[in-house]
């Protein structure tokens, strides 16, 4: 989750500019004969942090579907390692097919979910996709006695993944997953639509976060160490690829084929490196691994080490894989449900919230819209609260969530455009419906894919420390509360694991219940980092809450009207369903008294007038300048 203080640049605002040769919009990159510091010179001041495309603007169609797919590569590695994940604790370690059809099904409901949140929920340029605040709840739920995996779906010599046994087993345990996700996402629908989001919050700080975000992936070392460890010479591989494009080679541009109507056929640069680090990363260790399977470096034998490096070493999964699948509710089967996974999954739901609401407010600013207003956060919180419900009823096995990675690509492009965003929403819902598509991702060797864990888990945990840069952390108190909060959810959940008799109640629903919450270290370490920051005596500047909602809240050198970019679309509110009691609803947006629908109908227009004629003006005096 990103958030930023006040006084400090942005999220991705650090980074270089995504250039088109668009002369009105962006800084070109320096011809031949210049040198890069004077198109930098050119760029400081206030022009240097301008949009290309504000929230509510609508780029060329073409730029739409190019951003879009970018978007959609952006999430790809939190997207497919989701699905990865969870095929072993589903049984589904050696069923790489229906691993692709897990992957098309993430797919295709992230690419709905990714357009209601545009158009109906918060409506900000904010993609939607896979939460890995879900994962742990989950994990812990499927590692109870009843659910874990029985040995006979180890082997993968002797196992036939056609056979009803099998695919009852895994199933079984879906199902099981499916009814805990669409229980749990109910709450997070009534706390969304009824606004008690605001009064949440006003009880969880930096101190509350920091532990619960960072427990999200620290738990997750056994499974990057044992993806990684099927051969670590491939998984570091891997490794320095994306730390090389990613940190070494961000700032280098790239010369890309463009055509634009001044200067026709040219070459642009563009920091492709940048943009998409994973993706170039997975893609030269593939074809590595590619070239050693042929030459047969890497062993035949499927016991020997390194055997999980081959390229053939999933099977012929991609023959296999249907060209079209369509993904429906209720693939799987009828949901079930039990309490212990709606404790577990309620947990991760919380922590989903609170990020999503950062999500917003750095969203918003790198967007040049306004700080999201109350009744945007919860129809946000609401519509996500939805988007957990069809990934239950689809069977994902997982939730959504708004996706960091996506609000920082908006500081790369400088592109706000919400439709950039529905264009990648479509490109989700395509590529979900194309088997050949999770066909090809669940076909990646094994140790690259633990090579991108250990990446992409060490930034969810850096994400959730960056959280103490707003506390005071010469603070004892602060220190106490986040070392302990820690420390505990990391030893609690161990050790219930290896003691889980000693927790019984004799109540056999009470005991899966304990037991998946306390082997749940996010809801360990919140729950206590919640408890102690809100009771042991500190100020709001001490417990960083002013220096974390004044970050929230700082706005956008390229705002527009919040009524432009928050309002309910196709005329609800204004056109139709505008009643009076509307504005009353805690998702509805609060209308200015006018006595009747004519005097509303003529202040809007007015509102309308003026903020044009503020825009045409601004514009006259940069043309100007």
């Amino acid at each position: 989750m990103e958030m930023t203080p006040s006084n400090k640049d942005p999220n991705g605002l650090d980074n270089p500019i995504f250039i088109t040769d668009d002369g009105g919009h962006y800084c070109n990159f320096p011809e031949a004969g210049a040198t890069l510091p004077e198109c930098e010179e050119r760029q400081k001041g206030k022009d240097s942090s301008r949009l290309a495309y504000t929230v509510t603007d609508i780029p060329p169609w073409y730029l739409c579907i190019f951003l879009g797919i970018q978007h959609y590569l952006t999430a790809l590695g939190g997207l497919v390692a989701i699905p990865l994940i969870l095929s072993k604790s589903l049984c589904l370690e050696h069923d790489t097919l229906t691993q692709s059809h897990l992957i098309s099904t993430i797919f295709f409901v992230s690419g709905i979910c990714t357009l209601l949140q545009v158009i109906f929920g918060v409506r900000l340029p904010i993609l939607q996709g896979g939460t890995f605040a879900f994962l742990t709840p989950t994990l812990a739920m499927l590692s109870l006695p009843r659910w874990k995996c029985p040995e006979w779906t180890q082997n993968s010599s002797s196992l036939d993944t056609s056979s009803p046994d099998f695919v009852e087993t895994w199933q079984e345990r879906m199902r099981e997953l499916q009814g805990a996700i669409m229980v749990a996402s109910c709450f997070q629908i009534f706390i969304g639509f009824s606004g008690l989001i605001g009064f949440l919050l006003r009880f969880i700080g930096p101190l509350t976060i920091a532990p619960t975000i960072s427990l999200v992936a620290l738990p997750l070392f056994v499974s990057a160490g044992e993806e990684a460890g099927q051969h670590w010479g491939i998984a570091a591989v891997t490794i320095f690829f994306i730390v090389l494009f990613s940190q070494y080679l961000k700032n280098v541009p790239v010369p890309v084929p463009s055509y634009s109507t001044s200067k026709r056929c040219h070459f642009s640069k563009i920091y492709l490196f940048q943009i998409f680090p994973v993706l170039f990363g997975l893609t030269l260790t593939w074809l590595l691994c590619f070239i050693l399977t042929i030459t047969n470096v890497f062993p035949s034998d499927p016991l020997a080490y390194g055997y999980k490096a081959r390229t053939d070493s999933k099977g012929d999964v991609l023959s296999q894989a249907p060209w079209f699948r369509f993904p429906y509710p209720g693939q799987w089967g009828v949901p079930t449900i039990s309490l212990a996974g709606i404790f577990g999954i309620i947990a991760g739901v919380i922590s989903s919230m609170v990020e999503s609401v950062g999500d917003y407010y750095a969203c918003a600013r790198l967007s040049g819209a306004p700080p999201p207003p109350k009744h945007a956060i919860n129809r946000g919180i609401g519509v996500e609260g939805i988007g957990c419900l069809l990934a239950g009823a689809w069977g994902t096995g997982n939730g959504t969530t708004s996706y960091s990675e996506n609000v920082g690509a908006l500081g790369i492009t400088r592109v706000g455009s919400r439709m950039v965003i529905v264009a990648g929403g479509c490109v989700m819902l395509l590529t979900g419906m194309f088997g050949k598509v999770g066909a090809i991702f669940a076909s990646i060797p094994t140790p690259i894919i633990g090579g991108m864990f250990f990446v992409m888990f060490g930034i969810i945990t850096a994400v959730g420390v960056s959280n103490l840069q707003y506390t005071d952390m010469n603070s004892s108190r602060n220190l106490f509360i986040f070392g302990f909060s820690i420390f505990a959810g990391l030893t609690v959940p161990f050790w219930v694991q290896k003691n889980s008799e000693l927790v019984e109640t004799g109540i056999q629903q009470l005991d899966q219940v304990i037991n998946v919450l306390l082997t749940t270290g996010m809801f360990v370490g919140g729950f206590l980092g919640f408890i102690l920051d809100n009771t042991i005596p500190g100020s709001l500047e001490e417990r960083g809450l002013l220096a974390w909602k004044e970050g929230y809240k700082a706005e956008s050198d390229d705002t527009v009207n919040t009524s432009d970019v928050y309002d309910l679309p196709f005329g609800i509110g204004s056109k139709f369903c505008a009643a009076d009691w509307f504005q009353y609803l805690p998702m509805c947006p609060k209308r200015p008294a006018r006595n009747n629908a004519k005097e509303r109908n003529n202040y809007a227009q007015e509102n309308k007038s003026k903020f044009n004629s503020e825009k045409d003006t601004e514009i006259n005096i940069d043309t100007r300048i």
